[in-house]
């Protein structure tokens, strides 16, 4: 097996490009599908402060790799949610590989922050755990930057999740999704830019990243992510993918490229579906944010128990 590049030897194959590379020529193929989505959206500058969300997985450690290795200025963070068998294994890897790049990391404690953990939370939102922790996250980590003044946040999403997000938001036609589904979002009042710079490389891909570049990350999931909906999404463009390969980038390039526009953000906020929260700024469609209402709710349920005992 001949390397597309050098012609010596390869030990890796990509079927969706129909390419086998070596080792070395992977890693640079790799870094350039990310340097390219960077340009291609104009996603940030080697001038913009970055705040990276560091789950201690292979997706956020290994883009936090690339971004480093690339010259750019990042600063991690990350949320210590307190699950027991699963919390400290995370925190402790991003801490490794924080202090391996003489890299800065942010660390936010959940209990710190809410009046319970995520399970209590879940029950009180009446959404899976998955969902809530979610929100959380996009909240802190939008509300972390505007407070320290990053230009842009940027996740480890990547071509698996944007694709498997999209099928599933065109299933159940959610058009506010379908808006903002899209590489990069724009800072708007109570909202920072955000990026996703592995939005057109794979899971595959960052697997063999990590394996090549001896990245150490959290080989197990979450044990709140069983029967997330968006499990069952995946396995549809899995499925699609080993049968057709190439099938989830074309899907996302296309809908960027062709249909998205359909459903422009500007269109919903003409509305005025969306206006800022009266409690903290950010964006919501109900009275509240969903942060600021979970946090009333679990401060209720405090108190009343309190009351009671």
């Amino acid at each position: 097996m001949k390397c597309k590049i050098c012609r010596g030897e390869a030990s890796i194959k990509l079927e969706a490009y129909n390419i086998k590379l070596c080792e070395r020529d992977f890693l640079t193929f790799f870094e350039r599908r990310i340097t390219d989505a960077i340009k291609e959206y104009r996603m940030f500058s080697h001038q913009d402060r970055i705040l990276l969300a560091a789950s201690g997985g292979k997706d956020s450690l290994a883009l936090w790799d690339v971004l480093f290795r690339l010259g750019y200025n990042v600063t991690g963070y990350h949320l210590d949610l307190g699950i027991p068998g699963s919390s400290e294994e995370s925190l402790a890897l991003c801490r490794e590989f924080a202090q391996g790049k003489n890299g800065e990391l942010v660390v936010d404690k959940l209990a710190d922050i809410l009046d319970g953990d995520i399970k209590q939370a879940s029950i009180v939102m009446k959404k899976p755990a998955c969902s809530v922790c979610g929100m959380i996250k996009r909240y802190r980590f939008n509300r972390l930057a505007e407070e320290k003044g990053f230009d842009v946040v940027v996740t480890g999403h990547h071509l698996d999740d944007e694709a498997a997000a999209l099928l599933g938001n065109m299933l159940h036609w959610q058009e506010g999704y379908l808006a903002r589904q899209y590489p990069v979002l724009q800072k708007r009042p109570g909202m920072v830019r955000k990026a996703k710079p592995l939005v057109y490389v794979s899971k595959k891909e960052i697997e063999i990243y990590a394996r090549v570049r001896n990245i150490k990350f959290a080989s197990s999931d979450c044990p709140y992510s069983q029967g997330a909906t968006s499990i069952y999404y995946k396995k549809a463009v899995n499925q699609l993918e080993e049968d057709m390969p190439s099938t989830k980038i074309f899907f996302l390039k296309t809908f960027f490229s062709k249909y998205r526009g359909y459903f422009h953000e500007d269109k919903l906020e003409a509305t005025g579906e969306l206006h800022p929260c009266p409690e903290c700024g950010y964006l919501t469609v109900a009275d509240l944010c969903n942060f600021c209402f979970l946090k009333k709710r679990l401060a209720e349920k405090k108190a009343k128990k309190e009351t009671s005992d």
